[in-house]
């Protein structure tokens, strides 16, 4: 990923004021398709942090066992 790029993102999403503000900054960026994963991948971070087997949390938030497989691997690289 280019840094530069990934910075202003940063930089962009630190300078909102408000949570409503950093919503409809998110809104505006991501589909509702996009919002929605990213929002499911920080559920499978909170959830194999709490010891929840990865079958588990794939059929919880119905994803994929790879996707909850990837969280994991983030997770260990910490």
């Amino acid at each position: 990923m280019n840094t530069t790029h990934l910075n202003e993102l940063l930089d962009f999403l630190l300078a909102q004021q408000d949570r409503d503000a950093l919503e409809k900054a998110l809104q505006d960026l991501l589909t509702p398709t996009e919002l929605t994963e990213v929002c499911k991948r920080l559920q499978i971070l909170r959830l194999l942090e709490q010891g929840v087997p990865q079958r588990e949390i794939a059929k919880r938030l119905g994803v994929g066992i790879a996707t909850v497989t990837r969280g994991s691997r983030a997770l260990k690289s910490e």
